[in-house]
């Protein structure tokens, strides 16, 4: 906008040095630029769908009967942040280390931030467009959120999830006391990514699934070895072994009776 007065014979409206309008006349081609009022107080130009190539110094120019005058304006263009590139998920094998890229544009700059989503993770863990993470453990796996702020708008989040893999582990393992006749359970319990398979023994003799009074349900985290009428012949020494492609790991428990 541009206040005119009674005195004023001629108004242009510049962008550096192009003319857009000269009075009522239209001197630029660009057709989201209009104008809005050219009364004897007011003197107005619009531009619709702002681009950031319009930014820079504006020139309303006056013709009083004395002399010329101008005033100039500096049209600030901003943009919401806009994630361009962020790392793909990624899985890596523990002790490893990870590098996350986020890469965002906006105006002005956005602030760019990273962190963990998990529930003893507190707060950021980088400032940065890129995240390094050195001698990764299981416990940093799951999704990292990238958010790009600028308070031009709401902040821009994406997310990149890490699978970290770790040879297995069993966490539970209990001998069990079970009188002949009756059911009997030796339950094993292993963690690891990715998940482990499972294989039973007995003394040195592997378990097969279907083998007449038994049964053996391999989950994902766990596996259970049935037994339906336990005789005086099941007592005995048990093996769990739990592996997948980064190692294997072994328990022993012991089926017995009153």
């Amino acid at each position: 906008r541009c206040s005119v007065d009674n005195r004023v014979t001629r108004v242009a409206w510049l962008n550096r040095s192009s003319i857009l309008y000269a009075g009522n006349d239209k001197w630029c081609l660009d057709p989201r630029v209009v104008l809005l009022a050219n009364t004897k107080t007011q003197y107005s130009i619009q531009i619709q769908d702002v681009d950031i190539y319009d930014e820079g110094p504006y020139t309303c120019s006056v013709q009083t009967d004395n002399h010329p005058k101008t005033s100039r304006v500096h049209l600030i263009v901003q943009v919401s942040p806009k994630i361009v590139e962020i790392s793909s998920d990624i899985s890596i094998n523990e002790g490893g280390n990870v590098s996350l890229t986020c890469i965002a544009t906006g105006r002005p700059d956005p602030t760019i931030t990273w962190r963990h989503i998990s529930p003893k993770a507190v707060g950021f863990i980088s400032e940065d467009e890129y995240l390094e993470i050195t001698g990764i453990t299981r416990e940093q796996s799951g999704e990292y959120e990238c958010s790009a702020s600028n308070d031009v708008s709401a902040p821009v989040v994406q997310r990149v999830k890490v699978t970290v893999n770790y040879p297995p582990y069993i966490s539970d393992a209990k001998s069990s006391g079970v009188p002949v006749g009756q059911k009997g359970i030796l339950l094993c319990e292993a963690s690891a990514v990715p998940s482990a398979d499972f294989q039973w023994y007995k003394d040195d003799k592997r378990l097969a699934e279907g083998q007449k009074g038994l049964k053996v349900e391999n989950k994902p985290f766990f596996s259970r070895l049935t037994f339906f009428n336990v005789s005086e012949q099941d007592y005995g020494n048990y093996t769990c072994v739990a592996s997948n492609q980064l190692g294997n790991t072994n328990a022993s428990m012991i089926l017995y009776g009153e």
